[in-house]
């Protein structure tokens, strides 16, 4: 079973411009021999995130995260190491060679390989059951009367579970699959005395697979009302995560390209509907809250996105969130179809046929001019309290909008509305901006609620004590001739933390290539190994310099610790700091 080459990931690397595929992300500019930009992982108001193009790196000074090409597409595009290099290869026409794995790694492709052998195996069972038992008979009714062809059925697979309890892990179990196997494809799970059960039951099942159609998990529609809840969707696991899904995304990607535009709606019968209609280029998102591994996915389909979500306050509001996830992709326009009120597309394009979708699309605005607009349509306009509570809905609106003529071309609408002058309504909007509570973000790696990475929102503080620790471990590797011989002298207790010792230890490792196997190693340290790496592109300390740098450090360490000793033990140590303090004496006296 391959793995990706060594050579093929260095040929990768040669072949990326690494200037130009973050310039997909954020506006960068020559400043020297590096190039700078507005960080696109925080909200950056000065452009403080640097890229080194020869050396292929970059960091932020505001929030700390750097790293190289492929942690860059790992951590924008919320993909693991393999699927980022496969990315790259695929954006830059790179062909990939692959060589054998190590039993380890072999094992665990294996076990992937049995999971999806097992979900390709229920969706074949569900398609049969579907398509010849007598008690899916009202689930073929169903849709059929919804007016789904069978063609349509037949191409995104639509399936049915039985109600009984054993009909699909019984046989599995008796093909050779194990109770972990099951469990792990989330089709099964334990009662709470521990007995085995089908996940799904009496279910309408839609299999969710990638863009390779390879099937990941399902998504079931309940068929009674005391079904809760109505739609339940395989439980994250190895091969599914529901943050990363689209629904059709293995039928829309070609139709996409063709047509350099697709199309997101909320639920499965909507892509159905589209599709039937021949909108191929539809998918949906698994509801209405975008998350920025779908935002990319989208953004690879087609250079143009269509948002088509409800005209009601959640579908806004998911509107505005898919914006904020696709607008850190510069390359992608996005427009939002306006549905009429409480309709979908599915029920709009039953009632009055493909033709009144296409002259929806044609007419899609921006996602500013509709969550404007939808502020007005469900706000009343009759008190001075009903005008400060727009005031209030359209607070996070203007905060997302970048000046320019969308911005002021929006403002005069809603002062026109308000009846107020645009004067009276920046001040009214920046007084609420301003008494609004800070937001607080959850840590760097921290899962949300799908489980996958958080952007780097919230710039992330140096602590002052690692800055002077920092700036000569730059030195140190900027001249590696003097510096090598200090970073082996410098002491646990001349650090200020255990980041800090680690990034000593590895500099220590790696004194010519200190990005070596950069990727393996936690956030934190790659973030702080690559400032140091930018930083001593900078430095170029002589001798004495890197001396110095070590003597104060030295004499921090000797004060942190007299600080923290009992009485008995401060003399030893004061007399240390009084040597050292001595030699930069000396040293200082020396170098002016």
């Amino acid at each position: 079973m391959p793995r990706i080459s060594d050579s093929s990931i260095n040929k990768l690397r040669d072949a990326v411009d690494i200037v130009d595929l973050i310039n997909g992300y954020t506006d960068l500019r020559r400043n020297g021999s590096q190039y700078m930009g507005r960080c696109p992982f925080h909200e950056d108001n000065s452009p403080s995130f640097s890229v080194n193009p020869s050396d292929k790196l970059y960091h932020c000074f505001g929030c700390g995260v750097g790293g190289d090409l492929f942690s860059f597409v790992m951590e924008k595009e919320g993909l693991d190491f393999t699927n980022a290099i496969e990315w790259l290869a695929d954006h830059y026409n790179v062909e990939l060679e692959y060589e054998e794995l190590d039993a380890k790694s072999a094992e665990k492709l294996k076990q992937r390989e049995r999971l999806y052998e097992l979900l390709e195996r229920a969706t074949k069972f569900y398609e049969r059951t579907f398509a010849d038992s007598q008690e899916a008979g009202p689930a073929r009714d169903y849709l059929r009367g919804r007016g789904f062809s069978p063609d349509v059925l037949k191409k995104f697979r639509v399936g049915y579970s039985p109600k009984a309890w054993d009909k699909l892990f019984v046989p599995a179990l008796r093909q050779g699959f194990t109770e972990q196997e099951l469990i792990a494809a989330g089709l099964v799970q334990r009662n709470d005395r521990g007995q085995l059960y089908d996940r799904f039951r009496g279910r309408i099942m839609f299999p969710l697979a990638d863009k390779k159609g390879i099937v990941r998990g399902f998504g079931a529609r309940g068929m009674r009302d005391s079904d809760k809840p109505k739609y339940l969707n395989s439980a994250d696991g190895p091969v599914f995560h529901k943050g990363t899904q689209i629904f059709g995304v293995n039928h829309a990607r070609k139709p996409a390209a063709a047509k350099k535009r697709v199309v997101a709606v909320e639920g499965y019968a909507d892509v159905l509907a589209l599709h039937d209609a021949g909108f191929e280029e539809a998918v949906a998102v698994m509801g209405t809250a975008m998350t920025e591994q779908q935002a990319a996915e989208l953004a690879r389909l087609a250079p143009r996105v269509y948002i088509a979500l409800d005209a009601d306050e959640s579908g806004r509001r998911a509107a505005l969130r898919a914006a904020a996830e696709l607008g850190k992709r510069r390359e992608t326009e996005t427009s939002v179809i306006v549905i009429p009120r409480g309709k979908d597309p599915d029920e709009l394009i039953k009632a009055e046929g493909p033709e009144v979708f296409e002259r929806l699309i044609a007419k899609a605005v921006t996602v500013f001019e509709f969550a404007v607009a939808q502020v007005f349509a469900e706000g009343k306009l009759e008190s001075a309290r009903d005008r400060e509570k727009i005031l209030d809905e359209l607070v996070p609106i203007f905060a997302a909008i970048p000046p320019g003529p969308m911005r002021e071309e929006q403002l005069n609408v809603a002062a026109d509305r308000l009846n107020i002058t645009d004067a009276v309504l920046r001040e009214s909007l920046r007084g609420r901006a301003a008494a609004l509570p800070v937001k607080r973000e959850a840590p760097r790696g921290d899962p949300g609620p799908e489980g996958g990475q958080n952007a780097h929102s919230k710039p992330k503080q140096v602590d002052p004590r690692e800055r002077p620790e920092r700036i000569f471990m730059a030195m140190c590797i900027s001249n590696p001739n003097v510096g090598n011989k200090y970073l082996a002298d410098l002491a646990d207790e001349d650090l200020s933390s255990d980041l800090m010792r680690e990034l000593r230890d590895h500099l220590k490792a790696n004194p010519e290539k200190p990005l070596a196997d950069a990727v393996s190693l936690k956030p934190e340290l790659r973030d702080a190994v690559t400032e140091v790496a930018m930083l001593s592109e900078r430095e170029n300390a002589s001798p004495e310099a890197i001396q110095l740098g070590f003597l104060q450090l030295e004499k921090v360490g000797l004060e942190r610790a007299l600080a923290g000793s009992p009485a008995a033990g401060k003399g030893e140590i004061e007399l240390k700091r009084q040597e050292v303090i001595r030699k930069l004496g000396e040293l200082t006296a020396e170098v002016s």
